[in-house]
């Protein structure tokens, strides 16, 4: 089956539901409900998934673009969660989606009076994960000590005073997480999944759901077998016995060119904290984004959370403690913060809860709710396995997303499509993204598929070309009207 995406493939699906009944409904469209869509069709089931907005809408393309390797876990003592990191990272790079992750460098900046040996000893630690993980060397090089003028040469922009060198370490970045959920959904459609965007649960049971498509206000009941909430933050509104408390990680987003980077990252140590770092990422497009913040959500959830000033001071500030040239609000090109669905397991702040996921049945309905990216295949896995459907082991360690193998295209292409480069540069990324992907409105291809809304500025730019580009592609896909 085509793993094409469009408008087209929606009504038809929807037609298909409003009379047949499927294994498995999942609810949520992020790197997790995809994640389960396809571990469950990977195993011979019928499956539904349902999102109310877009692919990615939610926390899924708010993260740092990290694949963590799990070191912030060791650090807390939490080995078998590192363990488990390490382990799917390197799935990630070698065998599912090497087209979407690369090698990372980042570099601890070393000025005045530091505990060299304790972050040094951190790493040799993750590096020992890597290697029990099996990833080898060529993909994910080992740690090591560099002197001033190396750190200087791999960050330019680094201070100078005082600067004795850097530890240098390594780990995998994604071009874009919007993007791996995007590949998540249509290697699902490729093995059967019918996957429905703007299409809004507004009731929930073990044995389905009612929807509202809301792109023509029209409504039908789902059946199924079993029904998984992945809805991340909004999981505790379908199931209230699902207790969440949410926090919100902030970004930034600069140029490179004005702090001074090239293709290294920086890990700088927060004042005053043990063990807290932020992190200065450089992007392939010439944007770095400075993140990230912990910080409790109390009261509704928005569906685009916003960046407070404090937490633009703070990352401000905790970067320019080891650049030359001190950071303003004026080198703000734009900001992004995610919400993370940690459960709620008791009092403490909620830098302190676990990032361990849980599978939770309740009223027949079995929610996944915790982890992070890096760990949404075995999120997925346990999921579809708490439904008790197949006795079918989970395939999707060995199994290739859309677009790996051999990059082909334009470099800047091949970078995010991966073996899809080529195709997509004899359409154009618009067209490529409303006739593949799934992209039904201009805010999906500018803020989901491209990107480009990351930086208000180039948004606006981009709109009206967008905008007219998605109309005349949706025209073209449209019902043809009988002839009189």
């Amino acid at each position: 089956m085509s793993t094409s995406l469009n408008a087209a493939r929606r009504r038809a699906d929807l037609d298909h539901l409003s009379s047949s009944a499927v294994d498995v409904l999942v609810v949520g469209g992020g790197v997790t409900g995809a994640g389960v869509a396809l571990d469950a069709a990977s195993r011979g089931l019928s499956v539904c998934l349902v999102e109310a907005h877009d692919l990615a809408f939610g926390t899924s393309r708010w993260s740092s673009k990290l694949v963590h390797g799990g070191l912030r876990y060791l650090a807390r003592g939490e080995v078998g969660l590192a363990h488990e990191s390490a382990v799917e990272r390197g799935i990630l790079m070698t065998r599912t989606a090497p087209h979407l992750v690369r090698a990372l460098p980042q570099l601890v900046p070393l000025h005045g009076r530091a505990h060299d040996p304790v972050v040094m000893a951190g790493l040799r630690a993750g590096d020992a994960l890597r290697r029990l993980a099996g990833t080898p060397s060529r993909v994910l090089p080992g740690p090591r000590r560099v002197p001033a003028a190396e750190a200087l040469a791999l960050v330019p922009g680094l201070r100078r005073e005082g600067l004795r060198g850097g530890l240098l370490g390594f780990d995998g970045q994604l071009v874009d997480d919007a993007r791996l959920v995007v590949a998540l959904a249509r290697t699902a459609a490729g093995f059967g999944a019918r996957v429905v965007t703007r299409a809004r649960v507004t009731s929930l049971s073990g044995r389905g759901a009612h929807v509202e498509d809301t792109l023509t206000g029209a409504s039908l009941h789902v059946r199924a077998r079993a029904v998984v909430n992945a809805a991340g933050v909004w999981a505790g509104d379908l199931v209230p016995d699902v207790r969440l408390r949410p926090s919100r990680g902030s970004h930034l987003v600069l140029s490179a060119g004005a702090l001074g980077l090239s293709g290294t990252a920086l890990t700088v140590p927060v004042p005053g904290a043990r063990n807290r770092f932020a992190l200065v990422l450089p992007q392939r497009d010439g944007r770095v984004y400075v993140g990230l913040t912990d910080e409790p959500v109390d009261g509704p959830i928005p569906d685009v959370p916003t960046v407070p000033r404090s937490d633009v001071d703070f990352l401000l500030s905790v970067a320019s403690s080891v650049l030359e040239r001190p950071l303003t609000a004026a080198d703000v090109l734009g900001s992004f913060a995610g919400l993370r669905p940690l459960l709620d397991t008791g009092a403490g702040p909620s830098a302190d809860l676990s990032r361990r996921h849980a599978v939770l049945t309740r009223d027949g309905v079995t929610t996944v709710v915790g982890g992070k990216l890096t760990t949404y295949r075995r999120m997925a896995a346990d999921a579809v396995d708490a439904t008790g459907l197949t006795a079918v082991r989970s395939r999707t360690a060995r199994l290739p997303l859309v677009g790996a193998g051999r990059p082909t295209g334009p470099p800047h292409l091949a970078a995010r499509y991966g073996a899809e480069g080529a195709a997509v540069a004899s359409v154009g990324e618009v067209a490529w993204a409303v006739r593949h992907e799934g992209a039904l409105t201009p805010d999906d291809v500018l803020d989901r598929r491209t990107r480009t809304g990351l930086v208000p500025a180039d948004r606006a730019a981009a709109e009206p070309a967008v905008t007219a580009e998605v109309t005349a592609e949706l025209a073209a896909q449209a019902p043809k009207r009988p002839e009189r």
